[in-house]
């Protein structure tokens, strides 16, 4: 037998080993409702063809897109997982307009305020794209209720941040502000299995650039001079782009470079959203050594001010990163001058 089975050490095993979270059961409890909502969806996700789900629900959600059947199966399934964790005292979702406030049946102890999208990259699920589900944990003040307040808070404040990607294997990754770690599903046992412990961007990080490339006309100044930094060096910069923020920061976590959202004239603030993309995916990266920012402020700093709002991000690797703010302070909004492009 393989000697991963021989030893097989499963997220919920290595929870149990993590000093950081002995003292603190309720999160690791969450951690274990979050577990089943995964398999649950990518069950879901694996079956979309023969199950009639693909397509469109025939409704919109909150920010004006589609939603496809799956999103709606999705958001079931990680609410109601949610919910019944005991755990959770606010719950935001990118398919739900409002915040919703969960009555606990008692007093359960620590409770918990769940941001998430449970579906990211859907537009794409027909043609067999990667997937997954993003989520934003933060620390409930004690005493009282749970109100948007809980939530509407910067990044710096998270308690745990994760997310679950549906590929060619679904791979679960999570960081509680002790390094990040990824465990992917066995489906011959249904467990999620610990595959990657303690990632960190490489230190000679691959030269990848991502982004929808297909609104260059629209971005400002200093993100088309990256770009074309990125394209003009004596060894360009390889282009990837899935249009999954999932699969796109997940390549950028194990390989290095960088990912790209800016804003541009259509969408002047960016076209993610804070709570429930930008700030976990940022937090999760920087644990793993890399940077994220939107050109001017990093994005952990950032407080909402509603529950679905925007934010333009570039995020990866220190080099990149830190080429973008550059540029950044040398284009500013006043500034008009042709970009300089660099050899390496």
């Amino acid at each position: 037998m393989h000697d991963m089975h021989r030893n097989a050490l499963t997220l919920s095993r290595f929870i149990l080993a993590q000093q950081t979270l002995h003292r603190n059961q309720d999160l690791s409890i969450l951690f274990t409702s979050i577990e089943l909502a995964c398999k649950v969806i990518a069950s879901a996700v694996r079956r979309a063809g023969l199950t009639g789900l693909y397509g469109l629900d025939g409704s919109t959600n909150v920010t004006g897109d589609e939603v496809k059947k799956l999103d709606v199966l999705s958001n079931d399934i990680f609410m109601n997982s949610m919910q019944f964790s005991t755990k959770i005292a606010v719950m935001v979702s990118e398919e739900i307009e409002e915040p919703i406030i969960v009555e606990p049946p008692s007093d359960t102890g620590t409770h918990y305020c769940i941001a998430f999208d449970p579906l990211d990259g859907s537009s794409n699920i027909d043609c067999n794209v990667s997937t997954g589900t993003i989520f934003a944990i933060y620390e409930k003040s004690h005493g009282c209720t749970g109100t948007v307040k809980d939530i509407l808070r910067p990044g710096n404040e998270l308690a745990a941040a994760g997310y679950c990607m549906y590929g060619s294997s679904t791979q679960l990754v999570l960081t509680w502000g002790d390094g990040v770690h990824a465990f992917t599903l066995d489906p011959t046992i249904g467990a999620f299995m610990l595959s990657h412990e303690n990632i960190r961007i490489p230190e000679n990080p691959k030269t990848i650039y991502s982004v929808n490339e297909g609104n260059y006309g629209k971005w400002d100044q200093a993100t088309k001079a990256f770009v074309d930094e990125c394209k003009m060096k004596d060894k360009p910069y390889t282009a990837r782009y899935v249009g999954s923020m999932v699969s796109d920061v997940h390549r950028t976590l194990l390989y290095g470079g960088i990912y790209m959202y800016p804003a541009d004239t259509k969408s002047r603030k960016g076209k993610l959203r804070l709570l429930y993309e930008g700030s976990p995916m940022s937090f999760i990266v920087e644990q793993a050594g890399g940077k994220s920012t939107t050109g001017t402020q990093r994005v952990l700093d950032l407080v909402p001010t509603s529950i679905h709002e925007r934010c333009p991000i570039y995020i990866g690797c220190a080099r990149d990163v830190d080429r973008v703010m550059e540029l950044y302070q040398a284009f500013g909004p006043s500034k008009k001058a042709k970009p300089t492009t660099t050899t390496q």
